[in-house]
């Protein structure tokens, strides 16, 4: 599992970018991916990273405390 934080997120379109050493650029998520409350700008996260075919994305998102 990779790990990083969420670096950018567009509450209105409900996705957004996580900033990680894992991959070479940001990795993009989906709310629906993940469910639950809105995540913030700077929530640690922990996450799969899969390729999609725009790049990055990430899989099984969960938040850390």
């Amino acid at each position: 599992m990779a790990t990083g934080t969420v670096d950018f997120f567009n509450d209105t379109g409900g996705y957004g970018f996580i900033e990680t050493e894992d991959a070479d650029e940001d990795v993009f998520f989906h709310m629906e991916d993940v469910g639950g409350p809105d995540l913030e700008e700077g929530q640690e996260v922990e996450f799969e990273i899969e390729d999609a075919p725009k790049g990055p994305r990430a899989k099984n998102l969960k938040r850390l405390e």
